[in-house]
C-alpha cells in the first residue's frame, strides 16, 4: 500500500542536516537528542516533538525541524548565550544565560563572564540550578542587571550582587561598589554611573549610590 511504501526505507530520513551556529553542542549530540540516528521513516518524524527534545539540551534556545521529501530532515538550531557565572555546585562554576538557566558546569571559573552572587530573602546563598534548568526567582533582578550592563563600564564590573531585599549592587575592578537599588530605571542609573566614572576623580571614594536616578551620590563609606 502507499502507507507501507512511506514507511519503507525508500522514504526514511537518510539525510539529516543540522544548521545554525552551535559551537557549544555538537551535531552528533543534537542528532542523538532528536532520535534520528537510526534513519526512521520520514512519515514518522514529528517535527514538534523532535524540536522539543532538541530544546531540552542545555545550550539550545530553539530548534526548528522540517521534513523534506523524500528523505531529508533539517534541524535549525539557535544557541543560548551565557551572560554570567554562579559559584557551584561544590567548587565548580556554572555558566547561566539571561533566564538563569544553567548551560554548562566548569571546573575553574570561566573567563570573560561576570560573577553573579545572590542571596535569597532569608540571606542564604542562591545556588545555580541543575544543568538545563532555570535558577531561583531570587536571582532574577541580578540577572536582569547582568544582561543589560552597558558597554560604557561593563568591562569594569567583576560581580553583580543580588541582595535579600531584591536590590542589586555592582563590584567594580577599581574597588568601588555601586548601589543600584531595585532593577527599575536601569538605563537612567547606568547613565549616572557612566557619568560619575568618566567625570571627576574618585580618589578615596568607596561607594556610588544611584538608587535614586538623576540624584547620584558618591561617598567614602
Amino acid at each position: 500500500s502507499g502507507f507501507g511504501l512511506l514507511q519503507s526505507g525508500f522514504f526514511s530520513a537518510k539525510r539529516v542536516a543540522v544548521i545554525g551556529t552551535h559551537p557549544h553542542v555538537s551535531s552528533a549530540t543534537i542528532l542523538a537528542a532528536a532520535g534520528l540516528t537510526g534513519h526512521p521513516p520520514l512519515i514518522g518524524v514529528n517535527p514538534g516533538a523532535i524540536a522539543a527534545k532538541v530544546e531540552s539540551l542545555p545550550w539550545v534556545a530553539s530548534a526548528r525541524v522540517s521534513r523534506n521529501w523524500p528523505d531529508h530532515v533539517t534541524i535549525a538550531v539557535t544557541e543560548r548565550v551565557a551572560v554570567a557565572t554562579m559559584a557551584g555546585p561544590g567548587t565548580s562554576w556554572s555558566e547561566v544565560d539571561h533566564t538563569g538557566r544553567t548551560l554548562q558546569v566548569d571546573g575553574p571559573r570561566p573567563a570573560g563572564l561576570v560573577d553573579l552572587a545572590v542571596r535569597d530573602g532569608k540571606g542564604a546563598p542562591v545556588a545555580p540550578a541543575r544543568l538545563g534548568s532555570p535558577t531561583a526567582p531570587a536571582a532574577l533582578p541580578a540577572l536582569q542587571v547582568a544582561r543589560t550592563l552597558p558597554a560604557a563600564f561593563s568591562a569594569q564590573v567583576t560581580q553583580v550582587v543580588g541582595n535579600p531585599d531584591g536590590t542589586v549592587d555592582l563590584a567594580l575592578n577599581s574597588g568601588l561598589t555601586v548601589l543600584l537599588g531595585t532593577a527599575k530605571d536601569l538605563h537612567a542609573k547606568y547613565e549616572d554611573v557612566a557619568a560619575i566614572i568618566a567625570g571627576a576623580p574618585l580618589h578615596g571614594a568607596k561607594t556610588i549610590d544611584v538608587t535614586v536616578p538623576q540624584s547620584p551620590t558618591v561617598s567614602a563609606s
